[in-house]
């Protein structure tokens, strides 16, 4: 992360600064002279006074940034999702302005930290194959609040870390991130931060019965891997771990039931977003030192028509002994999961939550707005859950596993089929991975498809790769670990 974030005890009147303000007389301490308070004064948007504002002010020698952050009845996460949001609106003015430092100041709250969050997520670029990269000016943020201790910043910072290293995943075209090398980018990733990796080759794969993952990588020139990923601190408080499983389908052609190009096939380098979500989480756990038992598991391809793929009508036998009938090969991401799902058996887990960017219906249903969430785990743990989307503001709606979902998926000639009908595609889908959940676990799915990868900019989630699930899973696992 190029910024570089720091703590500081007070304010340098002659720096650039962003304060939070509760109420708008506090912005008169900040103003050189009568001058520049009656402008601040006059950019205040009276119909809207109760809602958070951003209001710049070029003091000549320094910029000053107010934000008016009213107290509101509403729900806390509410105040920290304007917050970040002012945070992305001030990304914008440091831009403009070319700013190399800025202080960030909420002298009795923490409210700064969240200002903070919003403008380094804002500040993401990915450059790597730019002729003449540009990258942005800044350089220095200092925080500055009696109630945030340095703690806090650092962590902050390796969250934001975490989630830039997943937007990097998605980001790479899958002519460099082939299965294998998504591999050895979590290796690096590993050594950075501080987790364990190891990665099945082919040949493991093979020894492992992973039938999921070895048919969809028939029509592959490059090799399938299955990569474990473990953050297991000496002071972990969990001796039965959490488990994170990924999607990583570093393309998705669609296989012989090939995508259409527009809007479909040509930002498929996405389809590993729940792997990136998984890694950055495991990242952020192990950078902020979390003293949490926690592994992740990413079975890793690319969905080609090549010579040997598999066809609509095969059928294939799962290492738990069921039987699946492959009836459209662009639903493919369920049949690497479900060799996730059956592996994670043996570490006797506390609870398995699954990411992947599975189905157009999760999309159709909800948008960019908000993740798919279904499960069998406790009611008690889908509400922390919740909570957790609600604090990150990375948001969900839980959809029912209901019995009848199932029924779609019935197979003439094998134990299920892959498919199901087009209607309620996302919950069939986690039907589909129900059936490979062992009884001996909790589980939860979460279909990430419109949220991993925005095709316009939208506020600090920025365009493209988003890290969608790192700043929700930190938020939650770490709830465990106090």
């Amino acid at each position: 992360m190029q910024v570089k974030l720091t703590p500081q005890s007070e304010i340098d009147s002659n720096q650039h600064l962003a304060v939070v303000i509760q109420d708008i007389q506090q912005a008169q301490n900040y103003c050189t002279n009568e001058q520049a308070w009656q402008y601040v004064q006059s950019q205040v948007d009276e119909k809207n006074k109760q809602r958070s504002q951003v209001i710049h002010l070029n003091q000549y020698t320094h910029h000053t940034i107010f934000v008016y952050q009213p107290q509101s009845s509403k729900p806390a996460y509410y105040t920290a999702e304007a917050l970040r949001k002012a945070g992305h609106t001030i990304w914008g003015i440091v831009s403009k302005e070319k700013l190399s430092q800025l202080q960030i100041a909420s002298l009795e709250s923490t409210q700064a930290l969240e200002v903070t969050e919003g403008l380094l997520l804002s500040s993401y670029q990915f450059l790597k194959y730019k002729k003449e990269p540009v990258p942005h000016t800044l350089q220095q943020l200092s925080i500055i609040s009696s109630a945030i201790e340095a703690s806090q910043i650092e962590e902050l910072e390796n969250i934001v870390a975490g989630t830039f290293a997943a937007r990097d995943l998605v980001n790479e075209p899958f002519v460099y991130l082939t299965a294998p090398q998504l591999s050895e980018e979590i290796k690096k990733l590993g050594l950075e931060a501080g987790f364990g990796v190891e990665v099945f080759d082919k040949e493991q794969i093979i020894a492992h019965n992973m039938e999921g993952v070895l048919t969809v990588n028939k029509g592959s020139v490059d090799p399938p891997t299955f990569n474990i990923l473990t953050h297991k601190p000496d002071n972990a408080v969990n001796e039965q771990p959490y488990i994170l499983v990924g999607k990583g389908v570093v393309y998705d052609t669609g296989g012989l039931s090939l995508k259409p190009t527009g809007k479909s096939m040509d930002f498929m380098k996405a389809d590993m977003g729940g792997a990136a979500a998984v890694v950055g989480s495991i990242y952020t756990l192990a950078k902020n030192n979390v003293p949490l038992y926690v592994i992740g598991l990413i079975p890793a391809t690319d969905n080609r028509p090549g010579l040997n793929a598999i066809t609509p009508g095969d059928v294939i036998t799962y290492a738990n002994g069921k039987s699946v009938e492959i009836m459209n090969t662009d639903a493919e991401g369920r049949l690497i999961l479900a060799d996730a799902l059956i592996y994670a058996r043996q570490f006797n887990p506390m609870l398995v939550l699954d990411f992947a960017t599975l189905t157009g219906s999760a999309v159709r249903a909800l948008g960019n707005e908000a993740l798919v969430m279904m499960g069998t785990a406790e009611r008690s743990t889908k509400n922390q859950l919740i909570e957790s989307s609600e604090a990150t503001y990375e948001r969900m709606v839980e959809f029912p596993l209901w019995e009848e979902y199932g029924e779609p998926l019935k197979s003439d000639i094998a134990d299920i089929n892959n498919l199901g009908t087009a209607e309620a595609q996302a919950i069939i889908a986690g039907k589909f991975l129900e059936h490979f959940v062992e009884e001996n676990y909790p589980w939860i799915h979460m279909d990430i498809a419109g949220t991993a990868f925005l095709h316009k900019p939208q506020t600090y989630k920025g365009k493209n790769g988003t890290g969608s699930g790192v700043r929700l899973m930190y938020h939650f696992l770490t709830s465990f670990a106090k």
